[in-house]
């Protein structure tokens, strides 16, 4: 059984933390370009430090193919580490070489050793149990704060946990994503709100299937809006749609109304004639969109009645945007909704953004710390929300 971070005293251990320090690089300077990965496994690093322990993290980069490749080389995030940790950092160049070994054995109290990427070694991601238990050698007690590949059944994130029966738990962002999630999912507090949006209705369906029998509203935005649009008989254009996903878009309307939740749909859409920031653009009503025009926002009576959902709302979770954000003519929708849920938070409500176009969204419009948790792990949480089991939590939790 795990144990809880803020109970245990890292007094004396070594530390084997599996972090997520999968971030971008700049391709010139090899510099890391956002942070918020690394700042995201800060408060755990410094538990274990604070304690009188010493760390070993290790992490994946990129996808090397299961060789040292210089891009993908963890050497190149120290100084972002140093930076934001305000400790040195050491390296070892194989994580389980003999110099890795060598130096995890060395570490006094305060110190930190960063090992080479693991998936330089083809045995991380087939989750090889050999590789596993060589990883174990360099730690007393192992820590999973690595969410965005717990639904990965990976050496360091799964398997690894059976070589520490008895010493092993959750770092503070993994645990924090797990109470974040059920909070939202088995509240007491109601209205429970799930905003989704993004391109399709593929690729949300066993999400939203799963939403229906926890939330009270569903608001759908994005692309995927025109499918539904489109299954009750409006015209949309040339608009984005799934053919194939009417039926699925008509069924999911139905049990939503079986489950006694409402499901709030645009009403009025941005169009344009063509998908670029500098098209031709008006705005019409959603089942009324011309042939040869696109629908890439929702319109503003949209936005107000998701507005006044969303601000009732005690819970709510975020996931896929309104349109195409990116494009400065048709962002006003996903910031208005961000906006939104900045403010119900600001009310009292719970809010839990999630998913890579969700966070860089609250990130674009600098409302990351106006809401309540933003969720590091996208495919991770997703899974977690349609209630899979995951093998890094699992393998904790067991």
């Amino acid at each position: 059984m795990s144990k809880k971070i803020s109970d245990y005293n890292f007094s004396g251990k070594r530390a084997l933390i599996r972090v997520d320090f999968n971030v971008p690089l700049d391709k010139k300077t090899m510099t890391v370009t956002d942070e918020t990965r690394i700042k995201a496994a800060v408060p755990t690093i410094k538990k274990v430090l604070e304690d009188g322990g010493s760390v070993v993290l290790m992490s994946h980069m990129g996808r090397p193919k299961n060789a040292p490749e210089p891009q993908f080389s963890l050497k190149n995030i120290i100084p972002a580490i140093e930076k934001n940790l305000g400790v040195n950092v050491d390296f070892a160049p194989d994580a389980v070489g003999v110099t890795a070994f060598e130096k995890s054995a060395a570490l006094n109290p305060g110190q930190v050793l960063l090992l080479e990427n693991l998936r330089f070694h083809s045995g991380e991601k087939k989750g090889d149990i050999g590789f596993a238990e060589k990883l174990s050698k360099h730690g007393d007690v192992y820590v999973n704060d690595a969410f965005g590949t717990a639904h990965r059944a990976h050496a360091s994130t799964a398997v690894i946990a059976n070589n520490f029966p008895e010493e092993k738990m959750f770092g503070y962002l993994i645990e924090k994503e797990i109470i974040s999630v059920d909070k939202v999912l088995n509240s007491d507090e109601k209205p429970v709100t799930a905003i989704v949006g993004g391109a399709k209705v593929s690729s949300k369906i066993t999400i939203i299937e799963a939403l229906l029998d926890n939330v009270d509203n569903l608001i759908i935005g994005g692309g995927m809006a025109y499918t539904f649009v489109k299954a009750q008989g409006g015209n949309i254009g040339n608009s984005l749609v799934e053919e194939d996903y009417l039926d699925t878009a008509l069924k999911i309307l139905e049990t939503a109304k079986a489950k006694k939740v409402q499901v709030y749909i645009p009403t009025d859409t941005i169009i344009a004639n063509e998908f670029a920031n500098e098209a031709d653009t008006q705005s019409v009503n959603i089942n009324e969109i011309p042939d040869g025009w696109m629908g890439l926002d929702i319109g503003e009576a949209s936005i107000k009645t998701f507005n006044e959902v969303i601000l009732e709302s005690k819970q709510i979770l975020w996931n896929g945007p309104m349109g195409v954000f990116e494009m400065e003519n048709f962002q006003a929708g996903t910031k208005a909704i961000a906006l939104a849920v900045a403010a119900a938070t600001s009310k009292g409500a719970f809010s839990l953004v999630g998913g890579g176009d969700s966070v860089a969204a609250v990130n674009k419009f600098k409302l990351a710390n106006e809401v309540s948790h933003v969720s590091t792990g996208g495919g991770a949480m997703l899974e977690y929300l349609e209630g899979i089991a995951l093998p890094g939590i699992a393998a904790i939790l067991g």
